[in-house]
């Protein structure tokens, strides 16, 4: 958490995920939450970093509670520090299952 408080707007950060409060007091709860239950999220690859003035989209590969998952992140920047963030979190479906052969990256 320490570390997150040097990236975060503090208290004026704004989550648009549904499961997550606003300010870096309820992200740092939501993220115990998850720890106390046993739930892991890794990111291990990351594909895409773009940046057009104070906005910046990740798109990443990783795995959340054990499952192949891509995550899209779209970060607002102000003074320096994530002020707002917009989230998606999909579970990779298995090669078999995929409807077409162009991958999710």
């Amino acid at each position: 958490m320490e570390k997150l408080a040097g990236y975060i707007d503090g208290d004026r950060y704004i989550q648009h995920n549904p499961q997550i409060g606003d300010g870096l007091s309820e992200l740092g709860a939501a993220l115990k939450a998850m720890t106390d239950a046993g739930i892991t999220m890794k990111c291990d690859t990351v594909y895409r970093v773009l940046g057009k003035g104070n906005f910046v989209l990740t798109v990443s590969e990783g795995t959340f509670a054990g499952k192949l998952t891509s995550f899209c992140d779209l970060l607002r920047i102000e003074n320096g520090n994530i002020a707002e963030r917009w989230d998606t979190i999909e579970t990779i479906l298995a090669k078999a299952d995929w409807q077409n052969q162009n991958g999710k990256f």
